[in-house]
C-alpha cells in the first residue's frame, strides 16, 4: 500500500484547495485535524503513513457511495475508520483531560431535513459518531452529555469500552511534548454529497489536550463545528473550539453561501482566514455545497485533509490528500 501510494504521489499534480463540480455524481471530503503538522509533508517516511490513512478513509467512502448507500451511513463508516485509527485525535488516540481521563465529543447532521444528533463528554463509547447518530434517530433530543450520553449509548447497545481504551503509547509517553504543541488541534470529520444529492456532515474529537473537566468544544455543537443544509452546504470544522463556537463557523459558512451567494471556497476562506485570524482562532474546515463543490480552508501550519469526487460519465473518481499547502491528486 505504501509503495503504491509513494508512486502515486510522485506522479501527482499539485492543485489548490478548491474542487469545482461539473456534473457531480457524488463527493466526499475529510479532515483529520489542523495544527502544527505542516513540516510532515517534507518527511516522506512519516507523511506517507498519514497519506495512506487519509486515502483509506476516502476509499471506504467511495466504495459505499458507488453503491448508492445513503450519506449518513457513509459519514459514519468513514468517521469510524478515523476514530479507530490512533494517528488521529478521535476515539482511539484521543488526547487526555487535565485529570488523565478521556472525554469524547461527536455530532452528525443531515441536510435533507436538518435532523441532528450529538454527544459530549462520553467516556465509554468506542465510536462516538455512532452515539450521535443514535441520539438523532432514536431520541427526541439533539445533544446528550456525560454520564447520560454513555447510559443512552448502552441502552442503544452500542459498543462500549473501558476509558483507557482510548489511550495510546504516544498519548502517555509524549505528554510533555504534547504540552509544547498545545496549538495542535485534533478532530476528524467527513462531509458527503451522496447520489441523491443529500448533504451530511459528521465530526468526532478527543478534545483539547489537558482540557478542564467538563469542557466541551465546537465539534458536537450544531452550527459551530458541524452543520448540513441541502439548501447550502455541509460543514465539519477542526480547531480551537471556543473561537469556532463564538463565530458559529459551520452555520456562518452556510449562511454566507445561502444568503450572500458566496462560492463555498470564498466563504470558507473569509471565515477561516479573516474572521478567525482576527480573533486568533486556530484551525480549519471542510465543506461541500449543494452542487457538490468541495472546499477546504485552514489558517494553521497544516491540516490533514482529503477529497474524492465522481462526476457523471467518468469511469473513475478523482481524489487528493494533503497535510500542508500541497494538494496532490490522482485517480484510484
Amino acid at each position: 500500500m505504501f509503495r503504491k501510494l509513494v508512486v502515486a504521489l510522485s506522479l501527482a499534480t499539485v492543485v489548490t484547495n478548491s474542487v469545482f463540480a461539473q456534473n457531480r455524481e457524488y463527493a466526499l471530503v475529510i479532515h483529520g485535524g489542523a495544527g502544527a503538522m505542516g513540516s510532515l509533508e517534507d518527511d516522506p517516511e512519516k507523511s506517507v503513513i498519514y497519506y495512506a490513512a487519509l486515502d483509506s478513509a476516502l476509499m471506504i467512502g467511495n466504495d459505499m457511495l458507488a453503491q448508492g448507500i445513503a450519506g449518513a451511513q457513509v459519514v459514519m463508516a468513514v468517521v469510524n475508520y478515523l476514530e479507530n485509527n490512533p494517528l488521529f485525535n478521535a476515539g482511539k488516540g484521543a488526547t487526555c483531560t487535565i485529570d488523565g481521563q478521556f472525554e469524547l465529543d461527536a455530532a452528525i447532521m443531515e441536510g435533507k431535513d436538518l435532523s441532528a444528533g450529538a454527544v459530549a463528554g462520553v467516556k465509554t463509547v468506542k465510536n462516538p459518531i455512532n452515539a450521535a447518530y443514535a441520539v438523532k434517530t432514536n431520541s427526541k433530543h439533539v445533544m446528550l452529555s456525560g454520564q447520560g450520553a454513555d447510559q443512552f449509548a448502552a441502552e442503544q447497545e452500542l459498543e462500549l469500552v473501558e476509558n483507557m481504551h482510548f489511550a495510546t503509547p504516544k498519548t502517555m509517553a509524549w505528554i510533555e511534548e504534547l504540552k509544547e504543541k498545545s496549538k495542535k488541534n485534533g478532530t476528524v470529520g467527513c462531509v458527503v454529497y451522496d447520489t441523491e444529492g443529500n448533504l451530511v456532515a459528521g465530526t468526532s474529537t478527543g478534545g483539547m489536550f489537558k482540557k478542564q473537566w467538563g469542557r466541551v468544544g465546537d465539534a458536537p455543537v450544531i452550527g459551530a463545528g458541524t452543520y448540513a443544509d441541502n439548501a447550502s452546504c455541509g460543514v465539519s470544522c477542526t480547531g480551537h473550539g471556543e473561537y469556532f463556537i463564538r463565530h458559529a463557523v459551520a452555520f456562518n459558512l452556510c449562511a454566507r453561501n445561502k444568503y450572500l451567494g458566496e462560492p463555498v471556497q470564498e466563504a470558507a476562506d473569509y471565515i477561516i482566514k479573516t474572521e478567525l485570524n482576527t480573533d486568533a482562532g486556530n484551525g480549519g474546515l471542510i465543506a461541500i455545497d449543494k452542487e457538490g463543490n468541495v472546499a477546504m480552508s485552514y489558517n494553521s501550519k497544516g491540516m490533514f485533509r482529503g477529497y474524492l469526487i465522481k462526476d457523471k460519465g467518468n469511469d473513475q473518481p478523482e481524489k487528493g490528500v494533503a497535510i500542508g499547502e500541497k494538494m496532490v491528486i490522482w485517480n484510484p
